[in-house]
């Protein structure tokens, strides 16, 4: 059986999460406490990168969100969630990474960081940014590659509805926010989504997570240095 190692409000395991949920398989979650257990011993052996998702399927392994996803649509290609035009392809992988690499970080600043101005400032400039594209590349369509669900919208469907919980209204962005709530009224998005409460402690352990990384990242490098000696 398919086994997911995942933390509820994490932004990189929910898109796993909802492509196993999507393709219909059944699967075992092993949920992994990002407050320190990720830094443990036991889950070090699965993952020595410290993160989530890590997928075990059979006894192979694949850690990284966009790996595990690419893996899922090779290995289990019922239900596709991937087009195979050049166009909706090339759209599906812009919307993958401008999730990541620009609205994430962006929607991180934001959560991390409430009480500095400068970089909530830039935060919400980056999401901005990033919003636009989103809502220009959408256009009319009902999801990014067309008619039908993709990973573009596994991805970037578990981020852009709260910008809303972070002064910033979605409704700015009509196309989107059609789109978004088009994808919360889907059973599997329901059966992925936070509660009130978990969204609150999700975003109280955010703003101290920067100190335990610094710390770990400490306590890391001296157990590099110390294997190269």
């Amino acid at each position: 059986m398919l086994k997911l190692y995942y933390a509820r409000p994490s932004a990189y395991a929910r898109p796993v999460w909802l492509a196993l949920l999507e393709k219909g398989l059944v699967f075992e979650l092993v949920p992994v406490d990002l407050g320190g257990e990720q830094f443990g011993d036991t889950f070090q052996a699965i993952n020595p990168f410290g993160h989530v998702p890590v997928l075990v399927d059979d006894g192979f392994r694949v850690v990284e969100c966009l790996a595990i996803l690419d893996y899922l649509e090779a290995r289990y290609p019922q239900q596709p969630l991937m087009p195979e035009d050049a166009v909706a392809i090339a759209k599906v992988r812009m919307v993958q990474s401008i999730s990541f690499s620009e609205l994430l970080p962006a929607f991180f600043k934001m959560v991390a960081y409430p009480k500095d101005p400068a970089e909530t400032a830039y935060g919400r400039q980056r999401m901005i940014n990033a919003l636009s594209f989103l809502e220009e590349l959408l256009g009319e369509k009902t999801f990014f590659a067309g008619e039908r669900l993709t990973m573009a919208e596994i991805v970037a469907g578990t981020l852009v509805y709260r910008v809303d919980a972070l002064g910033l209204p979605l409704a700015n962005y009509p196309q989107l926010n059609a789109w978004s709530k088009r994808l919360l009224s889907r059973p599997t998005w329901q059966e992925i989504e936070l509660s009130v409460r978990e969204w609150v402690r999700f975003k109280r352990k955010m703003q101290v997570l920067p100190r335990l990384w610094n710390r770990q990242r400490r306590m890391r490098m001296g157990l590099l240095t110390d294997n190269r000696s």
